[in-house]
């Protein structure tokens, strides 16, 4: 009757709370795509304590525990009787205490301060504190507050930290060895820490197995087996792969305990690896960053802002994914794309690279050397600045801006500054994260989507550019974007690089500070940055010999096959130049951009919305486009497609292909252009 009095009654004398698992003090965690750990944080009190459950660890593990310390757990109300009853006896006889009795559920009450000292007095209030969490707790509660609370030496709490600072991996799969070294730290855990008494330890771990062997657990070869395995001598670093990115989503949200990103652990360690060995390389206080995006989902699949995070000569806590640096060249596919898709120009058009003044801004090659007439296709290959120069003085840089906010991007200019023509060759500040929007965009036909890194939420500076209506917008045609790309994959690769076909782009800032190399395949899109994070200038740094071999290099550690690039659609040009229709055999980029003389559209007016019910397309089928002034065939285009060409008179019937914006574009016989932007509902 007294036994009962307390086992019912004494539970309730005392005060100690009983903690709910799922509020313990834990750290916070970041998960890759595959849930696989990138990096973890110490929790608030400085210990590393990592969320487990039973189901994250080897059945082997939990079999020697439950048989090492206590066999009877799943029977007992939280003391087991006849092994108490064992401790106090020995206690009683030899007037100190040689074994404990105590159960899980006891060494659960200690290990959440519930409970006394090592005393008489100590272990009723014990065996009070386990009977009420027993009460409290299913035993599957229990084993998990085991599991995340268990002392492992140092700061090291719970059996998954234990695993990732002993053996380097997580608890699923342990060997017999590691499993039974798990087991047998907990009880002494400073006095066996591996890492600085790998003898102590060996002992205990030999104790652990040779119980297994006479509790039936295994058998004695295995047990012999893993006695021979060596033990482990030190502590691993703890995960830290994606170290900005993971820095981000915490930023974004401070009260979550794990945070699931898009990036893929495996391929985001292999360009860890290569961003190292190539910085190296490079040189000394030498910087590389890398974004790959895979470009119909928008997802960032890897994300390296530096060399090492911890690298403090090369500024590695800076993430230069994130950095405001001039692209050079690299806007230079979406300046011919915008003159594509206005008709301005075909890959195979003639175009001149002399010396010249536009608009007061004379721009010079990079290699102070000009070409006279050569193609499109070669200008920007080639990467030639002065056709460069004239195509965006013809498409105006106004709407480069917008194309880019389109895609995404925040483009920076200096204070109370206005668009201008250098922004075409690297007058405008850009991050690598947003030019890798921007070819993603280009390689998915000229649609922009909003590249993102986590998949629980946007993190906060993704957030705001979906709210600011950056992102998802149009950026090119799509027959303007395929041209784009069919010429930048033939672009010659540099000769260190191995691989199949992408279409590439590379850029040099002025003064050689920021070198740059983006491409991208069938399914991802991947951006290079290397420089100095402080922005010094590096003699000789250009993006080709820089950059480009880091681009290759990363594709070729995608872990699969390159995707081959889309086909070309009905709707190319790709005759020579003297096979052209006339207006776009030569691009007479200045007479293009004049106003007051020359053909211009009549109807519909710049911005109009039509409604293909109330413009005449029941009776003509389709929208009637007219022309005035300018000197007949007029050659009319719909997004940089050929919609006809109206030889003997000023109109022409164009059928939408279906709903949103166009640009409409007129061309007539002496190379004089007009343009207008409406929206087809």
């Amino acid at each position: 009757m007294a036994f009962l009095l307390f086992y019912y009654i004494g539970p309730r004398l005392i005060d100690d709370p009983v903690p709910d698992p799922a509020v313990i003090e834990r750290s916070v965690e970041v998960l890759d795509r595959d849930d696989r750990l990138l990096r973890a944080y110490a929790a608030k009190d400085g210990r590393w304590r990592l969320s487990v459950s039973a189901e994250d660890v080897d059945p082997k593990f939990l079999s020697m525990l439950i048989a090492y310390e206590d066999r009877r757990f799943f029977a007992h109300d939280g003391v087991d009787l006849r092994a108490l009853a064992r401790a106090f006896w020995q206690a009683a006889t030899s007037g100190r205490i040689i074994s404990g009795g105590s159960t899980l559920t006891m060494q659960v009450a200690r290990l959440i301060d519930c409970g006394g000292q090592r005393s008489l007095a100590g272990k009723i209030h014990q065996i009070l504190c386990a009977w009420k969490i027993e009460r409290k707790l299913t035993k599957k509660q229990i084993l998990a507050l085991y599991l995340l609370k268990a002392p492992y030496g140092g700061n090291i709490e719970g059996v998954r930290a234990a695993t990732l600072a002993y053996f380097g991996k997580e608890p699923k799969r342990l060997t017999p060895a590691q499993a039974a070294l798990l087991v047998a730290l907990p009880q002494s855990p400073e006095h066996r820490r591996p890492d600085r008494h790998s003898t102590r330890a060996q002992k205990a771990r030999g104790r652990v197995l040779a119980r297994m062997v006479s509790a039936g657990v295994m058998g004695e070869g295995e047990a012999q087996a893993a006695a021979r395995e060596r033990v482990p001598d030190r502590r691993r670093a703890f995960p830290m792969l994606a170290a900005h990115a993971a820095d981000r989503a915490i930023a974004g949200d401070r009260a979550s305990l794990r945070h699931r990103l898009t990036i893929d652990a495996g391929l985001q360690a292999r360009l860890e690896g290569l961003v190292r060995m190539r910085a190296a390389r490079l040189g000394e206080n030498r910087s590389v960053a890398i974004v790959v995006a895979d470009h119909a989902s928008g997802e960032i699949l890897a994300s390296v802002g530096s060399p090492g995070y911890l690298d403090e000569a090369r500024h590695g806590a800076i993430d230069m994914t994130r950095a405001v640096r001039s692209p050079g060249s690299t806007l230079k596919p979406l300046i011919y794309g915008l003159g594509f898709e206005e008709g301005l120009a075909a890959p195979q058009s003639l175009i001149e690279d002399r010396p010249t003044t536009i608009s007061g801004y004379s721009p010079k090659n990079f290699d102070h050397d000009f070409r006279g007439t050569v193609t499109v296709r070669d200008a920007l290959a080639l990467s030639l600045n002065v056709p460069a120069v004239a195509m965006l003085d013809a498409v105006g840089p106004a709407r480069l801006m917008e194309r880019m906010r389109a895609a995404g991007m925040d483009p920076q200019l200096p204070e109370s500054e206005m668009p201008g023509l250098a922004i075409g060759l690297g007058g405008v500040g850009v991050t690598l994260h947003d030019l890798a929007g921007l070819y993603c965009a280009i390689a998915r036909g000229g649609e922009a989507v909003s590249l993102h890194e986590s998949r629980d939420r946007r993190i906060a500076g993704d957030a705001d550019k979906v709210k600011a209506g950056q992102g998802g917008g149009h950026v090119l045609s799509p027959l303007a974007s395929w041209y784009v790309g069919d010429i930048l994959a033939g672009s010659p690769p540099p000769l260190s690089a191995t691989g199949g076909r992408i279409a590439f782009k590379t850029g040099t800032s002025y003064g050689y500070r920021d070198a740059w190399a983006v491409g991208y395949d069938g399914s991802a899109v991947i951006a290079v940055w290397t420089g100095r994070a402080d922005g010094a200038a590096i003699a000789g740094a250009t993006g080709y010999l820089a950059a480009a071999p880091i681009l290759f290099d990363a594709f070729a550690r995608l872990g699969r096959p390159l995707v081959a690039l889309p086909g070309a659609p009905d709707a190319a040009l790709r005759a020579p130049a003297s096979d052209l229709p006339i207006p776009l055999r030569t691009v007479r980029v200045r007479q293009g951009r004049s106003e007051g003389r020359g053909v211009t559209i009549s109807f519909p007016p710049e911005g109009a919305l039509l409604d293909l019910g109330t413009v005449g397309a029941e009776r003509l089928g389709g929208v009637v486009l007219k022309a005035r002034r300018g000197k007949p065939p007029f050659y009319w285009y719909s997004n940089g497609s050929l919609i006809g060409i109206a030889t003997n008179r000023r109109s022409i019937v164009w059928n939408p292909d279906g709903v949103g914006f166009s640009t409409l574009s007129v061309v007539d016989s002496t190379g004089n252009s007009a343009r207008i932007r409406v929206e087809v509902r």
